[in-house]
């Protein structure tokens, strides 16, 4: 199960050129689902305006080598460490389901364009890597479903209400369930892994179609409002707000004011 490419037996019922064609489709849905979230929610426009004050407001100019460097750290400790999360066991889960949807649709890509049939044989850490993501997904979205969000775990609220922006995170874990247990019933030969394939399919086309109602246009929106967070630090346009907590780069080891954007 883990070390076979689950996408090779696909052609026995859909072709590798409509597998292929799906997967382009699905980045469109992205895109433009994120164009038409920017321009309905103004966000292009809020984050240049927020620019444009920080600008007029600084109290002293921030140079090239100084604005690659808060770009640096804003890549690494607010993009790749999800140092904007106060509370560890949520940065933990979050890193968890991050990079293992990274890990999932990247394999997912390569393998349905590059062996897409059994004829090409796929290389194990293929498989192993597509195997491996939806299980962080799967152990990082269900232990933030059940035991982190805010409203289950601070204002007691049932795990299984849901809202609108739960889309993301319901369809993402969907998806990445019915994958892992496609690929267990087909290694199986059971009769139901089509059912489950197409399960799988479904909850990927929702994850994808649904970008300007869900909370997956964020990814993009939060590392531009963590720079200019940065940048506003760095040229004193933020001098009249009350300092943090903590230092920003402090992970989990004390508590840190929390950020919302």
């Amino acid at each position: 199960m883990f070390t076979s490419n689950p996408f090779a037996t696909v052609p026995a019922f859909i072709s590798p050129a409509i597998m292929q064609t799906y997967i382009v489709v699905m980045i469109l849905l992205v895109a433009m689902g994120t164009i038409y979230d920017v321009l309905h929610k103004k966000s292009a426009r809020y984050f240049r305006d927020n620019m444009r004050k920080s600008k007029s407001a600084a109290t002293r100019k921030v140079g090239g080598g100084e604005m690659v460097s808060l770009a640096i750290k804003t890549a690494i400790v607010d993009v790749a460490a999800s140092g904007e999360f106060c509370n560890a066991r949520r940065r933990i889960a979050h890193l968890l389901t991050m990079y293992g949807f990274l890990a999932f649709a990247i394999t997912t890509a390569i393998m349905v364009f590059s062996y897409p049939t059994p004829a090409t044989s796929t290389p194990a850490i293929l498989s192993q890597l597509w195997h491996i993501g939806a299980l962080m997904i799967c152990v990082g979205g269900y232990w933030f479903w059940f035991f982190i969000r805010a409203d289950v775990a601070a204002e007691g609220s049932s795990p299984f209400r849901i809202m609108r922006a739960d889309l993301f995170i319901l369809s993402l874990l969907a998806s990445a369930t019915f994958a892992l247990i496609w690929s267990y019933l087909q290694a199986t030969g059971n009769t139901w892994a089509t059912v489950i394939f197409w399960l799988h399919v479904l909850s990927t086309t929702l994850l994808f179609g649904t970008v300007p109602w869900s909370k997956f246009a964020h990814m993009f929106f939060k590392p531009a409002a963590a720079f200019e967070k940065r940048l506003s630090a760095a040229n004193g346009s933020r001098s009249n707000l009350p300092a943090p907590a903590d230092k920003p780069e402090t992970f989990g080891s004390t508590r840190q004011q929390p950020r919302h954007y």
